[in-house]
């Protein structure tokens, strides 16, 4: 055991800020399941089809989440975000980008000059673009439900102004 010398606690606890509180996933989910609930009392799928596209919404650019960019040293950024399509600086939003078109299956057309792949103390790259920028797999199958979900929407708008 140390003893404690006299000395200010570390700065990480000292000047460390705390991060407001998000509201709890339980209150969309409640949003949601009452949308579906009116839905099915109506007996309405344009208010389905509008419940929806409130959960790819959500999916897309609300639902609290991380950013989840591999880092240079190998690990996931754990900064927080809003949405899955979001990234928590420019040069993550970057890479997130990359990894959204290589999704669809497309390169970015977007995509500036490839960024600086070295490690500052080594000379070496650690991680390329590809890898960093990789998706998990369950943000992965969300983004792509999501889309799917955005598409049926639309064209149930388009069937339902027949």
């Amino acid at each position: 055991m140390v003893a404690n010398l006299g000395k200010d606690p570390p700065a990480a606890r000292k000047g460390a800020r705390r991060l407001p509180r998000r509201e709890s996933a339980l209150v969309w989910w409640a949003l949601f399941a009452a949308i579906a609930g009116v839905a099915l009392w109506l007996q309405s799928w344009r208010v389905a089809l509008l419940g929806l596209l409130t959960w790819c919404l959500y999916q897309f650019v609300l639902v609290p989440t991380l950013c989840r960019v591999l880092k240079r040293e190998g690990y996931p950024c754990a900064e927080r975000v809003r949405g899955r399509l979001f990234a928590c600086g420019p040069a993550h939003q970057q890479l997130k980008n990359d990894a959204l078109w290589r999704l669809i299956g497309l390169r970015n057309p977007f995509q500036k000059g490839d960024e600086d792949d070295d490690d500052p103390e080594t000379g070496g790259v650690v991680h390329s673009p590809d890898v960093r920028g990789r998706l998990t797999p369950a943000d992965r199958v969300l983004i792509l439900l999501a889309g799917l979900g955005t598409v049926a929407t639309l064209i149930g708008m388009i069937y339902g102004f027949r």
